[in-house]
């Protein structure tokens, strides 16, 4: 429960006064005809003495003791006396749902009477609703007023307050006549000015009963765990007679004081609702709380005379013009949706049909009818109460959509006010059910573009942009050279739909080279990632690198032009390339011979142009005389290739031989002449000489071990030969010797024992514990020769053996 928090006095008490709830008209108010003259002169006889309304009925109880029962067409289609003697009935309940009606009648000589009717079943000989059940209620022989009555909907269990302080609690089976129990639960000397039931809804069946007085509320279990125990004090203030209500949606118990609206739980009190307003009763109608007001020069004896008019001791003269006033009250939206002044006193607040109605003093009956929802929001979009507008509708249960254009008129709004981030916030949430064109040419402006980001984003967020959007977004992140937020979009995860032209060429105007790319990447625009690498980013060594690392175009550039493409790898490794100023045009004999052939030559003359053309000179690019001149030899026209333009000299720095190596993958005839040419460039570092030289060795060895003739055989090991031959060879005699023994080449381990046996054998220990295999080729070079085993010692003959033995 929560802690006790003081009401009507103390430093707790709601600062929030009336003015600060918002007043409107969401009512249509009409009185009810009454065009029967029995009912209507039973309205204005001043008979009344209580009212209560279920089942598509309305009960009136009388002080003859009599019970009418009010149609829909407002006329008594039946009434019964329900008490003899003349006894008054002050209090009833019916059943919402059933054909059962509670009564209790009081005449201050004797106890009160509580009895329970089966209205469908009629005694035969009366015709009247037979009575279940009859108790009298017992407050220890103390006559006095009842001031409150409650009843669970079963009518297993019913609390009666009195006006001297006393509860009353009934237990039992008022259905079947089976017995009842009684016993007072609660006695003070504060008169009772309110009591409600609460039931629990997750079938503990646990009943705690709510209990106010002038001064305190309370609260006690009657049925379940925690039944016996003493009253608690919820809150040290209380409330008057009929200010005490229970709202059937929540099961909140609503206590309205001069301060405020209260609302309880079984846990405690919840925040109260400021509405500084002397009450004196209270119904609940929907989200509404209806209330009724005295005038403002009421008596400070208010709660007194009120009592004295809830127990009949007021004049009905003095009733009939005392004006007071009636308001709906929205305590969540701190609204007024309803107030007027009625000049004839309240008598009784019921709904039914629908409605909410009030009986009047003067036997007057007015008719509260709400007005649809589209009338209540136009009425705060007139007043640009947006956030109320929005707040009613959920409230309300409005659909999504219809949420969405209250929305996007809040946006509207905003934007006029010149909040465009306001504004913004609202599109967004309407964003579902909006033409984003609407939104977008508001916030086309440059001042405004952080705000579209915020539109554009939201829109790819939930699955609605198009292509336009998406190349606008990245437009806008361009503008503001939010490189960071272009990065994480373009390469999130999915497929993003835009003009792919677009988007590149607006990255690149920007500068975005390396986004640009990406984008070509993505969407397997092979050339114009190239394309951007060389013209833009002035990338060269990655361009080439992301020929051979992402594109098959260079493999089949090698399969299917070797010569071509070889030639043009010579010239460019060896710092020889020229770059053509015309590409090669195919025609279109050779263009349709189709095949991965005809997309080899496309590739040749793509790479042509690997090397950027902005270093030529304006004044190196031919004219188009000599474009068309004639002395071109006519073989040149019977390839179907144009003669190539004069090149232009170009300084570039030249790539390592060894970075094209692994594009000659099963190429090894076009590998040996790369290789060769590579030898013949004098600017080649040692580390690169070493590279060229020991590869070409190697795959020298690899063209002779392929031969089954003993002359071409014999022919490649002689140009292997050549390679190692002399002092100054680049090649380190480890790799010598190991590339020999694995291909068993003597002649290369001969030459090496010839040159060099003190290398050989300090190579051996260099490279030997990491090639193992080195060992056995060593050994069977110190046993060849009498002058090499003398030269290389018996230790290093016995240390090679050792190591032999170990890595055979």
């Amino acid at each position: 429960m929560a802690t006790p928090q003081p009401g009507a006095t103390g430093s707790s008490r709601p600062r929030l006064t009336l003015s600060q709830w918002k007043s409107f008209d969401f009512f249509d108010v009409q009185q009810v005809q009454l065009r029967d003259d029995e009912t209507r002169a039973f309205f204005e006889s001043n008979a009344i003495a209580s009212v209560c309304s279920g089942s598509d009925s309305l009960f009136l109880g009388s002080d003859d003791g009599y019970v009418r029962i009010i149609g829909p067409s407002w006329k008594i289609v039946r009434s019964f006396q329900a008490y003899d003697g003349g006894a008054r009935i002050t209090h009833m309940r019916q059943v919402e749902g059933t054909s059962m009606l509670v009564t209790i009648a009081e005449d201050l000589s004797s106890e009160p009477v509580l009895k329970v009717w089966a209205l469908d079943k009629p005694v035969k000989k009366t015709g009247l609703p037979t009575c279940l059940s009859t108790v009298q209620i017992g407050n220890a022989k103390r006559q006095f007023p009842i001031s409150a009555f409650a009843a669970t909907d079963d009518l297993s269990q019913l609390a009666v307050g009195f006006a001297n302080g006393s509860v009353a609690v009934i237990r039992g089976d008022l259905v079947y006549d089976k017995g009842t129990r009684q016993r007072i639960v609660h006695e003070s000397e504060e008169p009772i000015t309110g009591i409600e039931l609460r039931v629990s809804p997750d079938g503990a069946k646990l009943t705690t009963l709510f209990v106010a007085t002038t001064s305190r509320i309370l609260k006690l279990v009657i049925h379940g765990k925690g039944q016996g125990s003493p009253p608690k004090t919820v809150e040290d203030s209380g409330c008057g007679v009929g200010c005490m209500t229970v709202d059937r949606r929540s099961g909140d118990i609503v206590v309205a004081r001069d301060d405020a609206i209260y609302y309880y739980t079984l846990e405690g009190r919840g925040p109260p609702r400021a509405y500084e307003a002397p009450k004196l009763q209270i119904a609940t109608y929907g989200d509404y709380l209806a209330v009724v007001s005295p005038p403002a020069s009421f008596p400070s004896d208010m709660e007194a005379d009120s009592m004295r008019r809830r127990f009949g001791a007021a004049s009905a003269a003095g009733s009939i013009f005392s004006a007071s006033t009636f308001s709906f009250l929205e305590t969540d939206l701190k609204l007024v949706a309803h107030s007027e002044s009625i000049i004839s006193s309240v008598q009784a607040l019921f709904q039914i049909w629908g409605d909410m109605f009030v009986l009047t003093q003067d036997g007057k009956v007015t008719r509260y009818h709400e007005k649809p929802l589209s009338q209540r929001l136009e009425m705060l979009y007139q007043r640009n109460l947006y956030l109320l507008a929005i707040e009613l509708a959920q409230k309300s249960g409005l659909d999504a959509q219809q949420q969405n254009v209250i929305f996007r008129k809040f946006g509207d709004h905003l934007y006029q006010k010149g909040d465009y981030d306001g504004a913004m916030t609202q599109y967004i949430k309407a964003i579902d059910s909006t033409e984003p064109s609407r939104v977008i040419r508001k916030f086309l402006d440059t001042q405004r573009i952080h705000n579209l980001i915020s539109y554009l984003e939201q829109l790819h967020e939930n699955r609605k942009a198009t292509s336009d959007h998406t190349t606008l977004l990245l437009n806008c992140y361009a503008k503001l050279k939010d490189v960071d937020k272009l990065e994480a979009f373009i390469k999130s995860p999915g497929d993003l739909k835009f003009d792919l032209d677009t988007a590149i060429s607006m990255c690149r105007q920007g500068g975005y080279f390396e986004q640009a790319a990406y984008l070509a990447q993505k969407h397997g625009e092979t050339d114009l990632v190239v394309d951007i690498l060389i013209e833009d980013s002035k990338k060269y060594s990655d361009a080439l690198d992301f020929i051979w690392h992402f594109s098959p175009d260079i493999v089949i550039l090698i399969e299917h032009c070797p010569k071509d493409a070889t030639r043009l790898f010579i010239e460019y490794y060896t710092g020889k390339y020229q770059p053509r100023v015309d590409a090669v045009q195919v025609d279109e004999a050779s263009a349709t011979s189709g095949g991965i052939a005809a997309g080899a030559v496309s590739v040749v003359q793509n790479l042509t142009h690997l090397i950027p053309l902005p270093y030529i000179n304006a004044s190196a690019i031919p004219t188009p005389d000599s474009q068309g001149d004639s002395s071109k030899p006519p073989e040149a026209e019977s390839s179907g290739v144009k003669r190539l333009l004069p090149q232009v000299r170009i300084n570039y720095e030249r790539p390592a031989p060894r970075t094209a190596f692994s594009s000659f993958i099963d190429h090894p005839d076009e590998f040996i002449v790369f290789l060769e040419a590579c030898l013949q460039e004098e600017s080649l570092g040692e580390s690169e000489k070493t590279d060229v030289y020991t590869t070409l060795f190697e795959m020298y060895l690899h063209k002779a071990a392929e031969q089954k003739d003993e002359d071409k055989r014999a022919e490649w090991e002689t140009k292997a030969k050549s390679l190692i031959s002399g002092n100054e060879k680049p090649i380190e005699n480890s790799s010598v010797l190991l590339l020999s023994h694995l291909s068993n080449f003597r002649d290369g381990t001969t030459l090496v024992k010839e040159q060099d046996t003190r290398g050989a054998i300090k190579a051996l220990r260099k490279y030997g514990p990491d090639e193992p295999q080195l060992y056995p080729a060593a050994l069977a070079y110190l046993t060849s020769d009498q002058k090499v085993l003398a030269e290389a010692g018996p230790d290093e003959l016995a240390r090679c053996c050792s190591a032999s033995t170990r890595a055979g």
